[in-house]
């Protein structure tokens, strides 16, 4: 049983994955603001009772700092998130993601002077290899269209942006877990993050708290907000019994996972030009995670 973190975290990338899909339904029929705050609190309150059950480990300055730095990058990052899945095909965003890895190599270069490696760079070029095939069709029409064709999908542009500031957000995470606990971050993040994200949401976005519109809003965000707190406690206790990164690694096949969805339940068009795209996106981020575990 010492490899259960592998089937935890297989089910977590299941669960992402899904939950991106019912998100981007939800996102067919309410505005951005309204589900990214239900789906949240969902979360939320499906989460709370775990703090009667985690032990509260000894916390120092260096954890407080990395979970206050990461809130605001998560709350900026998490608003472009839902604008990208509700503009554009989720076949065309949620493979951004994993340009992270990207991040995750400059950004703790430039904080703790770590170097890339040669595995390293040939992920980090499978990773860009992959954002250009994922618009593939429009090589016919000059070598830079697929590029450009990235620029014009502005939900491709939003998730880019998402992709960078989890880099940031990623960074303070490690900081903080290895602080603390995976779980006992797991928990705690999300409800502060929650309490942050409220008064933003309120303020930006148009949400009704009463009558019928809050009641379908409720009842279409249920599912989103629920494998997303499944996918929260499968990733931090597989991630509590395993390198992180190669949990991270096994995490994001959810990836492939929300383009199989795109496909299948949004006729979502160029699959199979996508599903290149995602692939070396996602070989490039193993060969990045694993070469840093």
């Amino acid at each position: 049983m010492e490899n259960i973190w592998i089937l935890l975290a297989l089910i977590a990338a299941v669960t992402g994955g899904t939950g991106d899909a019912l998100t981007k339904k939800a996102l067919q029929l309410h505005d951005e603001y309204t589900v990214a705050w239900i789906r949240q609190l969902v979360v939320v309150l499906l989460l709370s009772p775990c703090l009667f059950f985690i032990p509260v480990p000894p916390l120092n300055e260096d954890f407080y700092q990395a979970f206050l730095f990461a809130l605001p990058f998560e709350v900026i990052a998490y608003i472009l998130y839902m604008k990208a899945i509700k503009i554009s095909p989720l076949s065309l965003t949620v493979p951004f993601l994993s340009l992270t890895p990207v991040c995750l190599i400059i950004i703790p270069y430039m904080m703790f002077g770590e170097f890339v490696s040669l595995w390293g760079g040939i992920g980090i070029l499978m990773i860009a290899l992959g954002s250009y095939t994922l618009n593939l069709k429009e090589l016919s029409k000059g070598f830079l269209e697929p590029i450009k064709a990235i620029g014009r999908e502005k939900g491709s542009v939003f998730m880019i942006i998402v992709a960078i500031l989890y880099g940031l957000t990623n960074t303070f995470g490690k900081q903080a877990i290895d602080h603390s606990s995976a779980l006992f971050f797991g928990v705690t993040y999300n409800l502060a993050f929650f309490i942050v994200l409220s008064p933003v949401i309120f303020k930006i976005g148009k949400i009704h708290l009463g009558g019928r519109i809050c009641k379908e809003s409720l009842k279409i965000s249920f599912l989103p907000g629920f494998f997303s707190a499944i996918t929260v406690i499968f990733y931090t206790i597989a991630m509590s019994l395993a390198n992180v990164a190669y949990t991270v690694a096994v995490c994001r096949l959810s990836l492939l996972i929300g383009v199989i969805y795109g496909h299948y339940f949004f006729k979502e068009t160029g699959f199979r030009e996508r599903l290149v795209g995602t692939s070396l996106m996602l070989a490039g981020f193993l060969i990045i995670v694993l070469e840093q575990g």
